[in-house]
């Protein structure tokens, strides 16, 4: 890491409505659909009880929780229903981003009456934004509610890689309790660098690569991980190694988890989420891979196989005290 020094997780997020702080092991929830492509509540419950068992720090919405294959209407009940479930047990915050602030807005202000601790916001998807254009996107929800914002560039899945320009600009105006980071834009370790460089360390930034940059990212001052569920206890694993300086524990846990995240890598999005509803099922905490159509790739009996190996070697690892 630079010489700049880094805050990790202060206390609570000062001067804002935000009890518990965005620190840690922050899990994106997979939406579990029943039978007939409904939300299936009792597998969601499932899910949510099973990560804070294995420490996660909080949860919230995003990509892999098939928020761009939603309804308007789903969007807002898995919200409120992730809230319920999580009775306060860690940080919640969901994923408002839109095509147009106003969009983006009404979600986020709904995440607010809920009780949701944050939210998190992708730019538009469908045009090229200026830097000007960027700014006044992220304006119009910071100003718009009291919860602090998480600026998300999702363009390893999806749309284009936000500006440095534009994070730097919206940290100054809000500072760093109101505005947090998630860059997931390639190459992701040397743009944590940057941001974290540019900002003389007052960016507060997590990390969503599904573990498979999560050392490197750690070593860079992320204050958070944001992984899919599926690997949680290994992610949990990993990041307390870390934490404790134990690297005899964080790699062998962390080499089968760089090993599955490289087969999801392989088919994008629905690499990621095809290879995560298998493991969720594998787990016993759901009874069906379903996922939202339409989709490009499913998972074949051959990456299955390798995903079992691979899985089964972290647990081995997990075991090993």
């Amino acid at each position: 890491m630079s010489g700049i020094a880094i805050v990790r997780c202060p206390t609570a997020f000062k001067g804002l409505n935000m009890p518990r702080p965005l620190c840690g092991v922050l899990p994106i929830v997979h939406t579990p659909f029943t039978a007939d492509d409904q939300i299936d509540s009792a597998a969601l419950r499932r899910e949510i009880d099973w990560a804070y068992s294995v420490g996660a720090s909080g949860l919230g919405t995003g990509m892999v929780s098939e928020i761009l294959r939603l309804t308007f209407d789903e969007r807002r009940t898995l919200t409120e229903q992730i809230v319920e479930i999580s009775a306060g047990r860690g940080a919640v915050f969901v994923a408002v981003g839109s095509e147009s602030g106003k969009q983006a807005l009404h979600y986020a202000r709904h995440a607010e009456q809920v009780g949701c601790d944050a939210v998190m916001a992708a730019p538009p998807l469908t045009t090229s934004l200026s830097i000007a254009a960027h700014v006044d996107y992220y304006r119009e929800i910071a100003e718009g509610i009291s919860l602090p914002v998480i600026v998300q560039d999702a363009s390893g899945y999806v749309g284009k890689a936000i500006p440095l320009e534009v994070y730097v600009q919206l940290l100054d105006l809000y500072g760093p309790d109101k505005i947090v980071f998630k860059p997931e834009a390639a190459p992701i370790g040397p743009n944590l660098s940057l941001l974290r460089d540019a900002t003389q360390g007052r960016a507060r930034i997590y990390e969503g690569s599904g573990g498979i940059l999560l050392v490197d990212s750690y070593r860079r001052g992320i204050a958070g991980t944001m992984p899919g569920m599926d690997l949680l206890d290994g992610i949990v694993a990993v990041w307390n190694a870390l934490e404790q300086g134990d690297d005899s524990r964080v790699y062998p846990v962390y080499f089968p988890i760089c090993s599955i995240v490289a087969l999801q890598l392989q088919a994008g999005l629905d690499g990621f989420l095809a290879v995560e509803k298998y493991l969720m099922v594998k787990r016993g905490l759901w009874q069906s891979e379903r996922r939202r159509a339409p989709y490009g790739w499913s998972l074949d009996e051959e990456t299955a196989r390798e995903v079992d190996r691979l899985f089964d070697i972290m647990q081995r690892a997990l075991a090993t005290k």
